[in-house]
């Protein structure tokens, strides 16, 4: 064991440790395997086996060591488990030992590296120090020298500015010399322009002379001369600028004209560079700022020519002899605003390349246009009429002139829009249209207001209908030899709808010339009551033409009943009531057909207002509620005419079912013996026949009368059916047989009023129903009658009299009690 130690300690004494080892990339495991490379491989070849053996002592639960393998196991623990340890041990101080010297001799390395890194640090700020100051030296030299360069520079500058100012003085005492020059040559004499410089003769130096033409003549007008003479009264100096503005103004004129000319022949030869340099002489020269070029520019375009502006209407109008249609006019019209436009825009890129100010030119072309060709156009196409002697129906009336006054105003708003889109600079071309239209927008609403009387007065002359005016409403203005003709004409839905058309076309036109929403609505307000007072009218006057064969099947009636009140018997009275009968019926069919016409036409109305008229009422406070209010009062007389006519209608059934009754009914339906009574009674034959003459007369009012004004109607009737009956029973007398045959003719009448939908009427004929009971109970049981109705108690008591035991029973004793 000794010799094995001290060979251990003589080989770790071998391993010396140097700082080299631990610079770069050190590792500690690397620096650990290198010392204990000798001793590591046996003492791991040692741990490996004696790990082995530790497993195998490692026994299954319940398995006990022999005594063999117990006594191994004590031996393998007397052994050392790592003989090595004492070399490792001493390698490891030793290495401790010589990291501690490393230690030492870095440390002492580092101190001397501070001392060092502090001494140059001090050598280092003492060398920024001495150099800041250094700079602070050359930034005040610098700025001496900046000062320095500013004040050159300045005076540099005066003296450039003295320089120029000198050089301007002398061009301008130059030019002044030579303006004195030439105005010396003006004042030479009046009239005399032979004696000028060769620059105001040389056309290769118009440009020039124009510009020294302008400076004279401004100079001139100056008149500096005039201004010494008021205060010193010298004269003359005034005269001889006299003589120079007279010589430049003939000057300038002659000028005028020669660029003219040649910008004309330019022009024809469409030399845009020499027009432009025309252009740009008079433009920027000549005092009148070139208007007499743009304009002399513009009266020359052929689009003005006379024979242009004359064609312009047969282009439009076409045959002259033919009456013009609105809608080929519009064509005509847009096919010539479009040629106009077309050119304008021609003219334009013309303007462009010869005007430096080619909006102004623009505006004057387009200002001509508007101003000359279109009025001479408007002038032929737009012949105002007269209101007072308008035109006749065959000359296309006032809806002819309105027609082509609303394409016209369209069409050329139209062309405003087209040519502000070309160019036009600031001219108002939208308020220049205007203008156009004003004389024809002053008397437009009277115009629609004529138009649309005549219109409707055309339409019912059509009909055969006299037209009533105004001034008669509520009379049916119509000569006895027309009667007969108008009278068979009936309200017509289409004749409503062509009324609606009109005013529908008139408000487009409001809506088209009227720009602001109050003008529009009050004009649209004037239409609509021109419509108002048509369908009012048309109405009313067809519901009166349909009451007069209702009146005329009463006079017949009258007739009838003249010729069977008296007590002999009058030839031909049957026929008669017949005739009333069915002129009657024929009247209340023809009647209720107009009513449901007049129903419709009214709902014509109503949509007509709700889609065209209302929306442009409602943005005008108040115009909505007015415009209402005119409508429930044109109405009205329409309405009255409906309620007279429904009452007349009324009358009429009514007097055919009373001469039904009259003629149908006997006095045997209601004393008929016992013998006669079959298990199935039928209704008397007057029963049958008013029933089927109610049936077939009163479909039509089902089909002409609709919501509460149906049931206002069936309401009045069946009214009027209970009243009629009764008063006609009580012209005879029943017996117990008759009464149940009144019962069945109650019942059958209660059947029919159903279909009325009136519940007064239907609890009525009930009534009636339980007051038949009279004549079918015996007398000893007419008191418990009552119990349960006593309203009837009224109509009872005459009910009572008409039983034919009534005197015999002596009824009215016994039941006195019970009044």
């Amino acid at each position: 064991m000794e010799e094995t130690k001290n060979g251990a300690t003589n080989g770790a004494s071998a391993i010396i440790l140097s700082i080299d080892e631990f610079k770069g990339d050190f590792s500690f495991d690397v620096l650990f395997r290198k010392l204990v490379n000798q001793f590591l491989p046996s003492c791991l070849e040692e741990i490996d086996a004696s790990e082995k053996a530790s497993v195998n002592d490692v026994m299954p639960r319940g398995h006990t060591r022999t005594q063999s393998e117990a006594a191994k196991f004590s031996v393998g623990i007397s052994s050392p488990l790592f003989p090595q340890v004492d070399a490792l041990l001493s390698l490891f101080k030793n290495s401790g030992t010589q990291l501690i010297d490393l230690r030492k001799k870095i440390d002492g390395k580092l101190n001397n590296l501070k001392k060092e890194v502090a001494s140059q640090d001090f050598k280092h700020r003492n060398t920024l120090s001495e150099l800041e100051k250094r700079v602070e030296v050359l930034f005040d030299s610098f700025a001496r020298l900046d000062s320095r360069i500013s004040s050159v520079g300045q005076t540099a500058a005066k003296i450039g500015d003295h320089l120029q100012s000198a050089d301007t003085q002398r061009e301008n005492a130059s030019q002044t010399i030579d303006l004195i020059k030439y105005l010396m040559e003006f004042n030479s004499s009046p009239g005399d322009l032979m004696e000028l410089s060769p620059l105001f003769s040389d056309d290769t130096r118009v440009s020039e002379a124009a510009s020294i033409a302008q400076k004279l003549r401004s100079f001139a007008e100056e008149d500096p001369g005039r201004q010494a003479m008021t205060v010193s009264g010298n004269a003359t100096a005034s005269k001889g600028l006299e003589v120079a503005v007279g010589n430049l103004q003939e000057y300038c004129n002659e000028l005028e004209n020669k660029l003219l000319s040649r910008f004309d022949v330019a022009s024809q030869k469409k030399d845009l560079c020499s027009m432009a340099q025309c252009a740009i002489i008079l433009l920027q020269v000549i005092f009148n700022r070139g208007t007499s070029v743009m304009q002399h520019y513009v009266g020359l375009r052929p689009m003005f020519d006379l024979e242009v502006m004359n064609a312009d209407v047969q282009v439009v109008l076409g045959d002259s002899g033919s009456q013009p249609i609105p809608s080929n006019v519009g064509q005509g019209l847009s096919s010539l605003y479009k040629e106009i436009t077309d050119t304008v825009k021609k003219e334009a890129e013309t303007i462009t390349a010869v005007f430096p100010y080619p909006n102004d030119v623009m505006s004057i072309l387009v200002q001509r246009v508007l101003e000359d060709r279109v009025p001479n156009l408007l002038e032929k196409l737009l012949l105002k009429p007269s209101l007072v002697n308008p035109p006749s129906k065959e000359e296309g009336g006032l809806i002819l002139y309105l027609r082509m006054l609303a394409v016209s105003y369209e069409k050329t708003l139209e062309l405003s829009k087209d040519l502000h889109s070309v160019g036009c600079g600031d001219l108002d071309v939208e308020g220049l249209t205007e203008s156009l239209f004003l004389p024809h927008k002053d008397t437009y609403i009277e115009c629609e207001k004529v138009s649309l009387r005549l219109l409707y007065k055309a339409k019912m002359e059509e009909l055969g209908i006299e037209f009533s005016s105004s001034e008669s409403k509520g009379t049916i203005g119509r000569s006895k030899g027309a009667s007969i003709a108008s009278s068979q004409h009936q309200i017509s839905v289409t004749i409503v709808t062509d009324f609606v058309h009109w005013n529908e076309e008139a408000i487009s036109r409001c809506t088209l010339f009227s720009t602001q929403e109050t003008t529009l609505a009050a004009n649209v307000r004037l239409v609509f009551t021109c419509f108002l007072k048509q369908v009012s009218q048309y109405i009313t006057e067809g519901l009166e033409r349909a009451k007069e064969s209702l009146i005329d099947a009463a006079a017949s009636r009258e007739r009838f009943a003249l010729g069977t009140s008296v007590g002999r018997r009058v030839t031909g009275a049957t026929s008669i009531g017949e005739n009333a009968a069915a002129a009657g019926e024929s009247g209340f069919k023809s009647f209720m057909l107009t009513l449901q016409q007049c129903g419709s036409s009214v709902v014509v109305l109503q949509q007509f207002f709700a889609n065209s008229v209302s929306q442009i009422l409602l943005p005008v406070e108040g115009a909505h509620a007015a415009a209402c209010e005119e409508m429930a009062s044109a109405m009205s007389s329409a309405e009255a005419a409906a309620y007279k006519g429904l009452q007349l209608c009324i009358e009429t059934v009514m007097a055919e079912v009373d001469r039904l009754q009259s003629a149908e009914q006997k006095a045997a339906d209601f004393r008929s013996s016992d013998d006669d009574i079959s298990p199935e009674q039928r209704p008397t034959n007057a029963c049958t026949r008013v029933i089927a003459y109610l049936s077939r007369v009163l479909e039509s009012a089902f089909t002409a009368l609709d919501g509460l004004n149906k049931q206002a109607f069936l309401t009045e009737l069946g009214n009027r059916l209970h009243k009629l009956v009764m008063s006609h029973w009580e012209k005879f007398t029943f017996n117990w047989s008759g009464g149940l045959q009144l019962k069945r003719d109650i019942s059958e009448y209660a059947d029919f009023v159903r279909c009325f939908n009136a519940p007064t009427v239907d609890e009525k004929f009930e009534l009636l129903g339980i007051l038949a009971n009279v004549f079918i109970v015996a007398p000893e049981s007419l008191s418990s009658l009552f119990e349960g109705t006593p309203s009837i108690k009224t109509d009872a008591k005459r009910f009572i009299q008409l039983r034919d035991d009534y005197k015999s029973a002596k009824l009215a004793t016994k039941l006195s009690s019970l009044w």
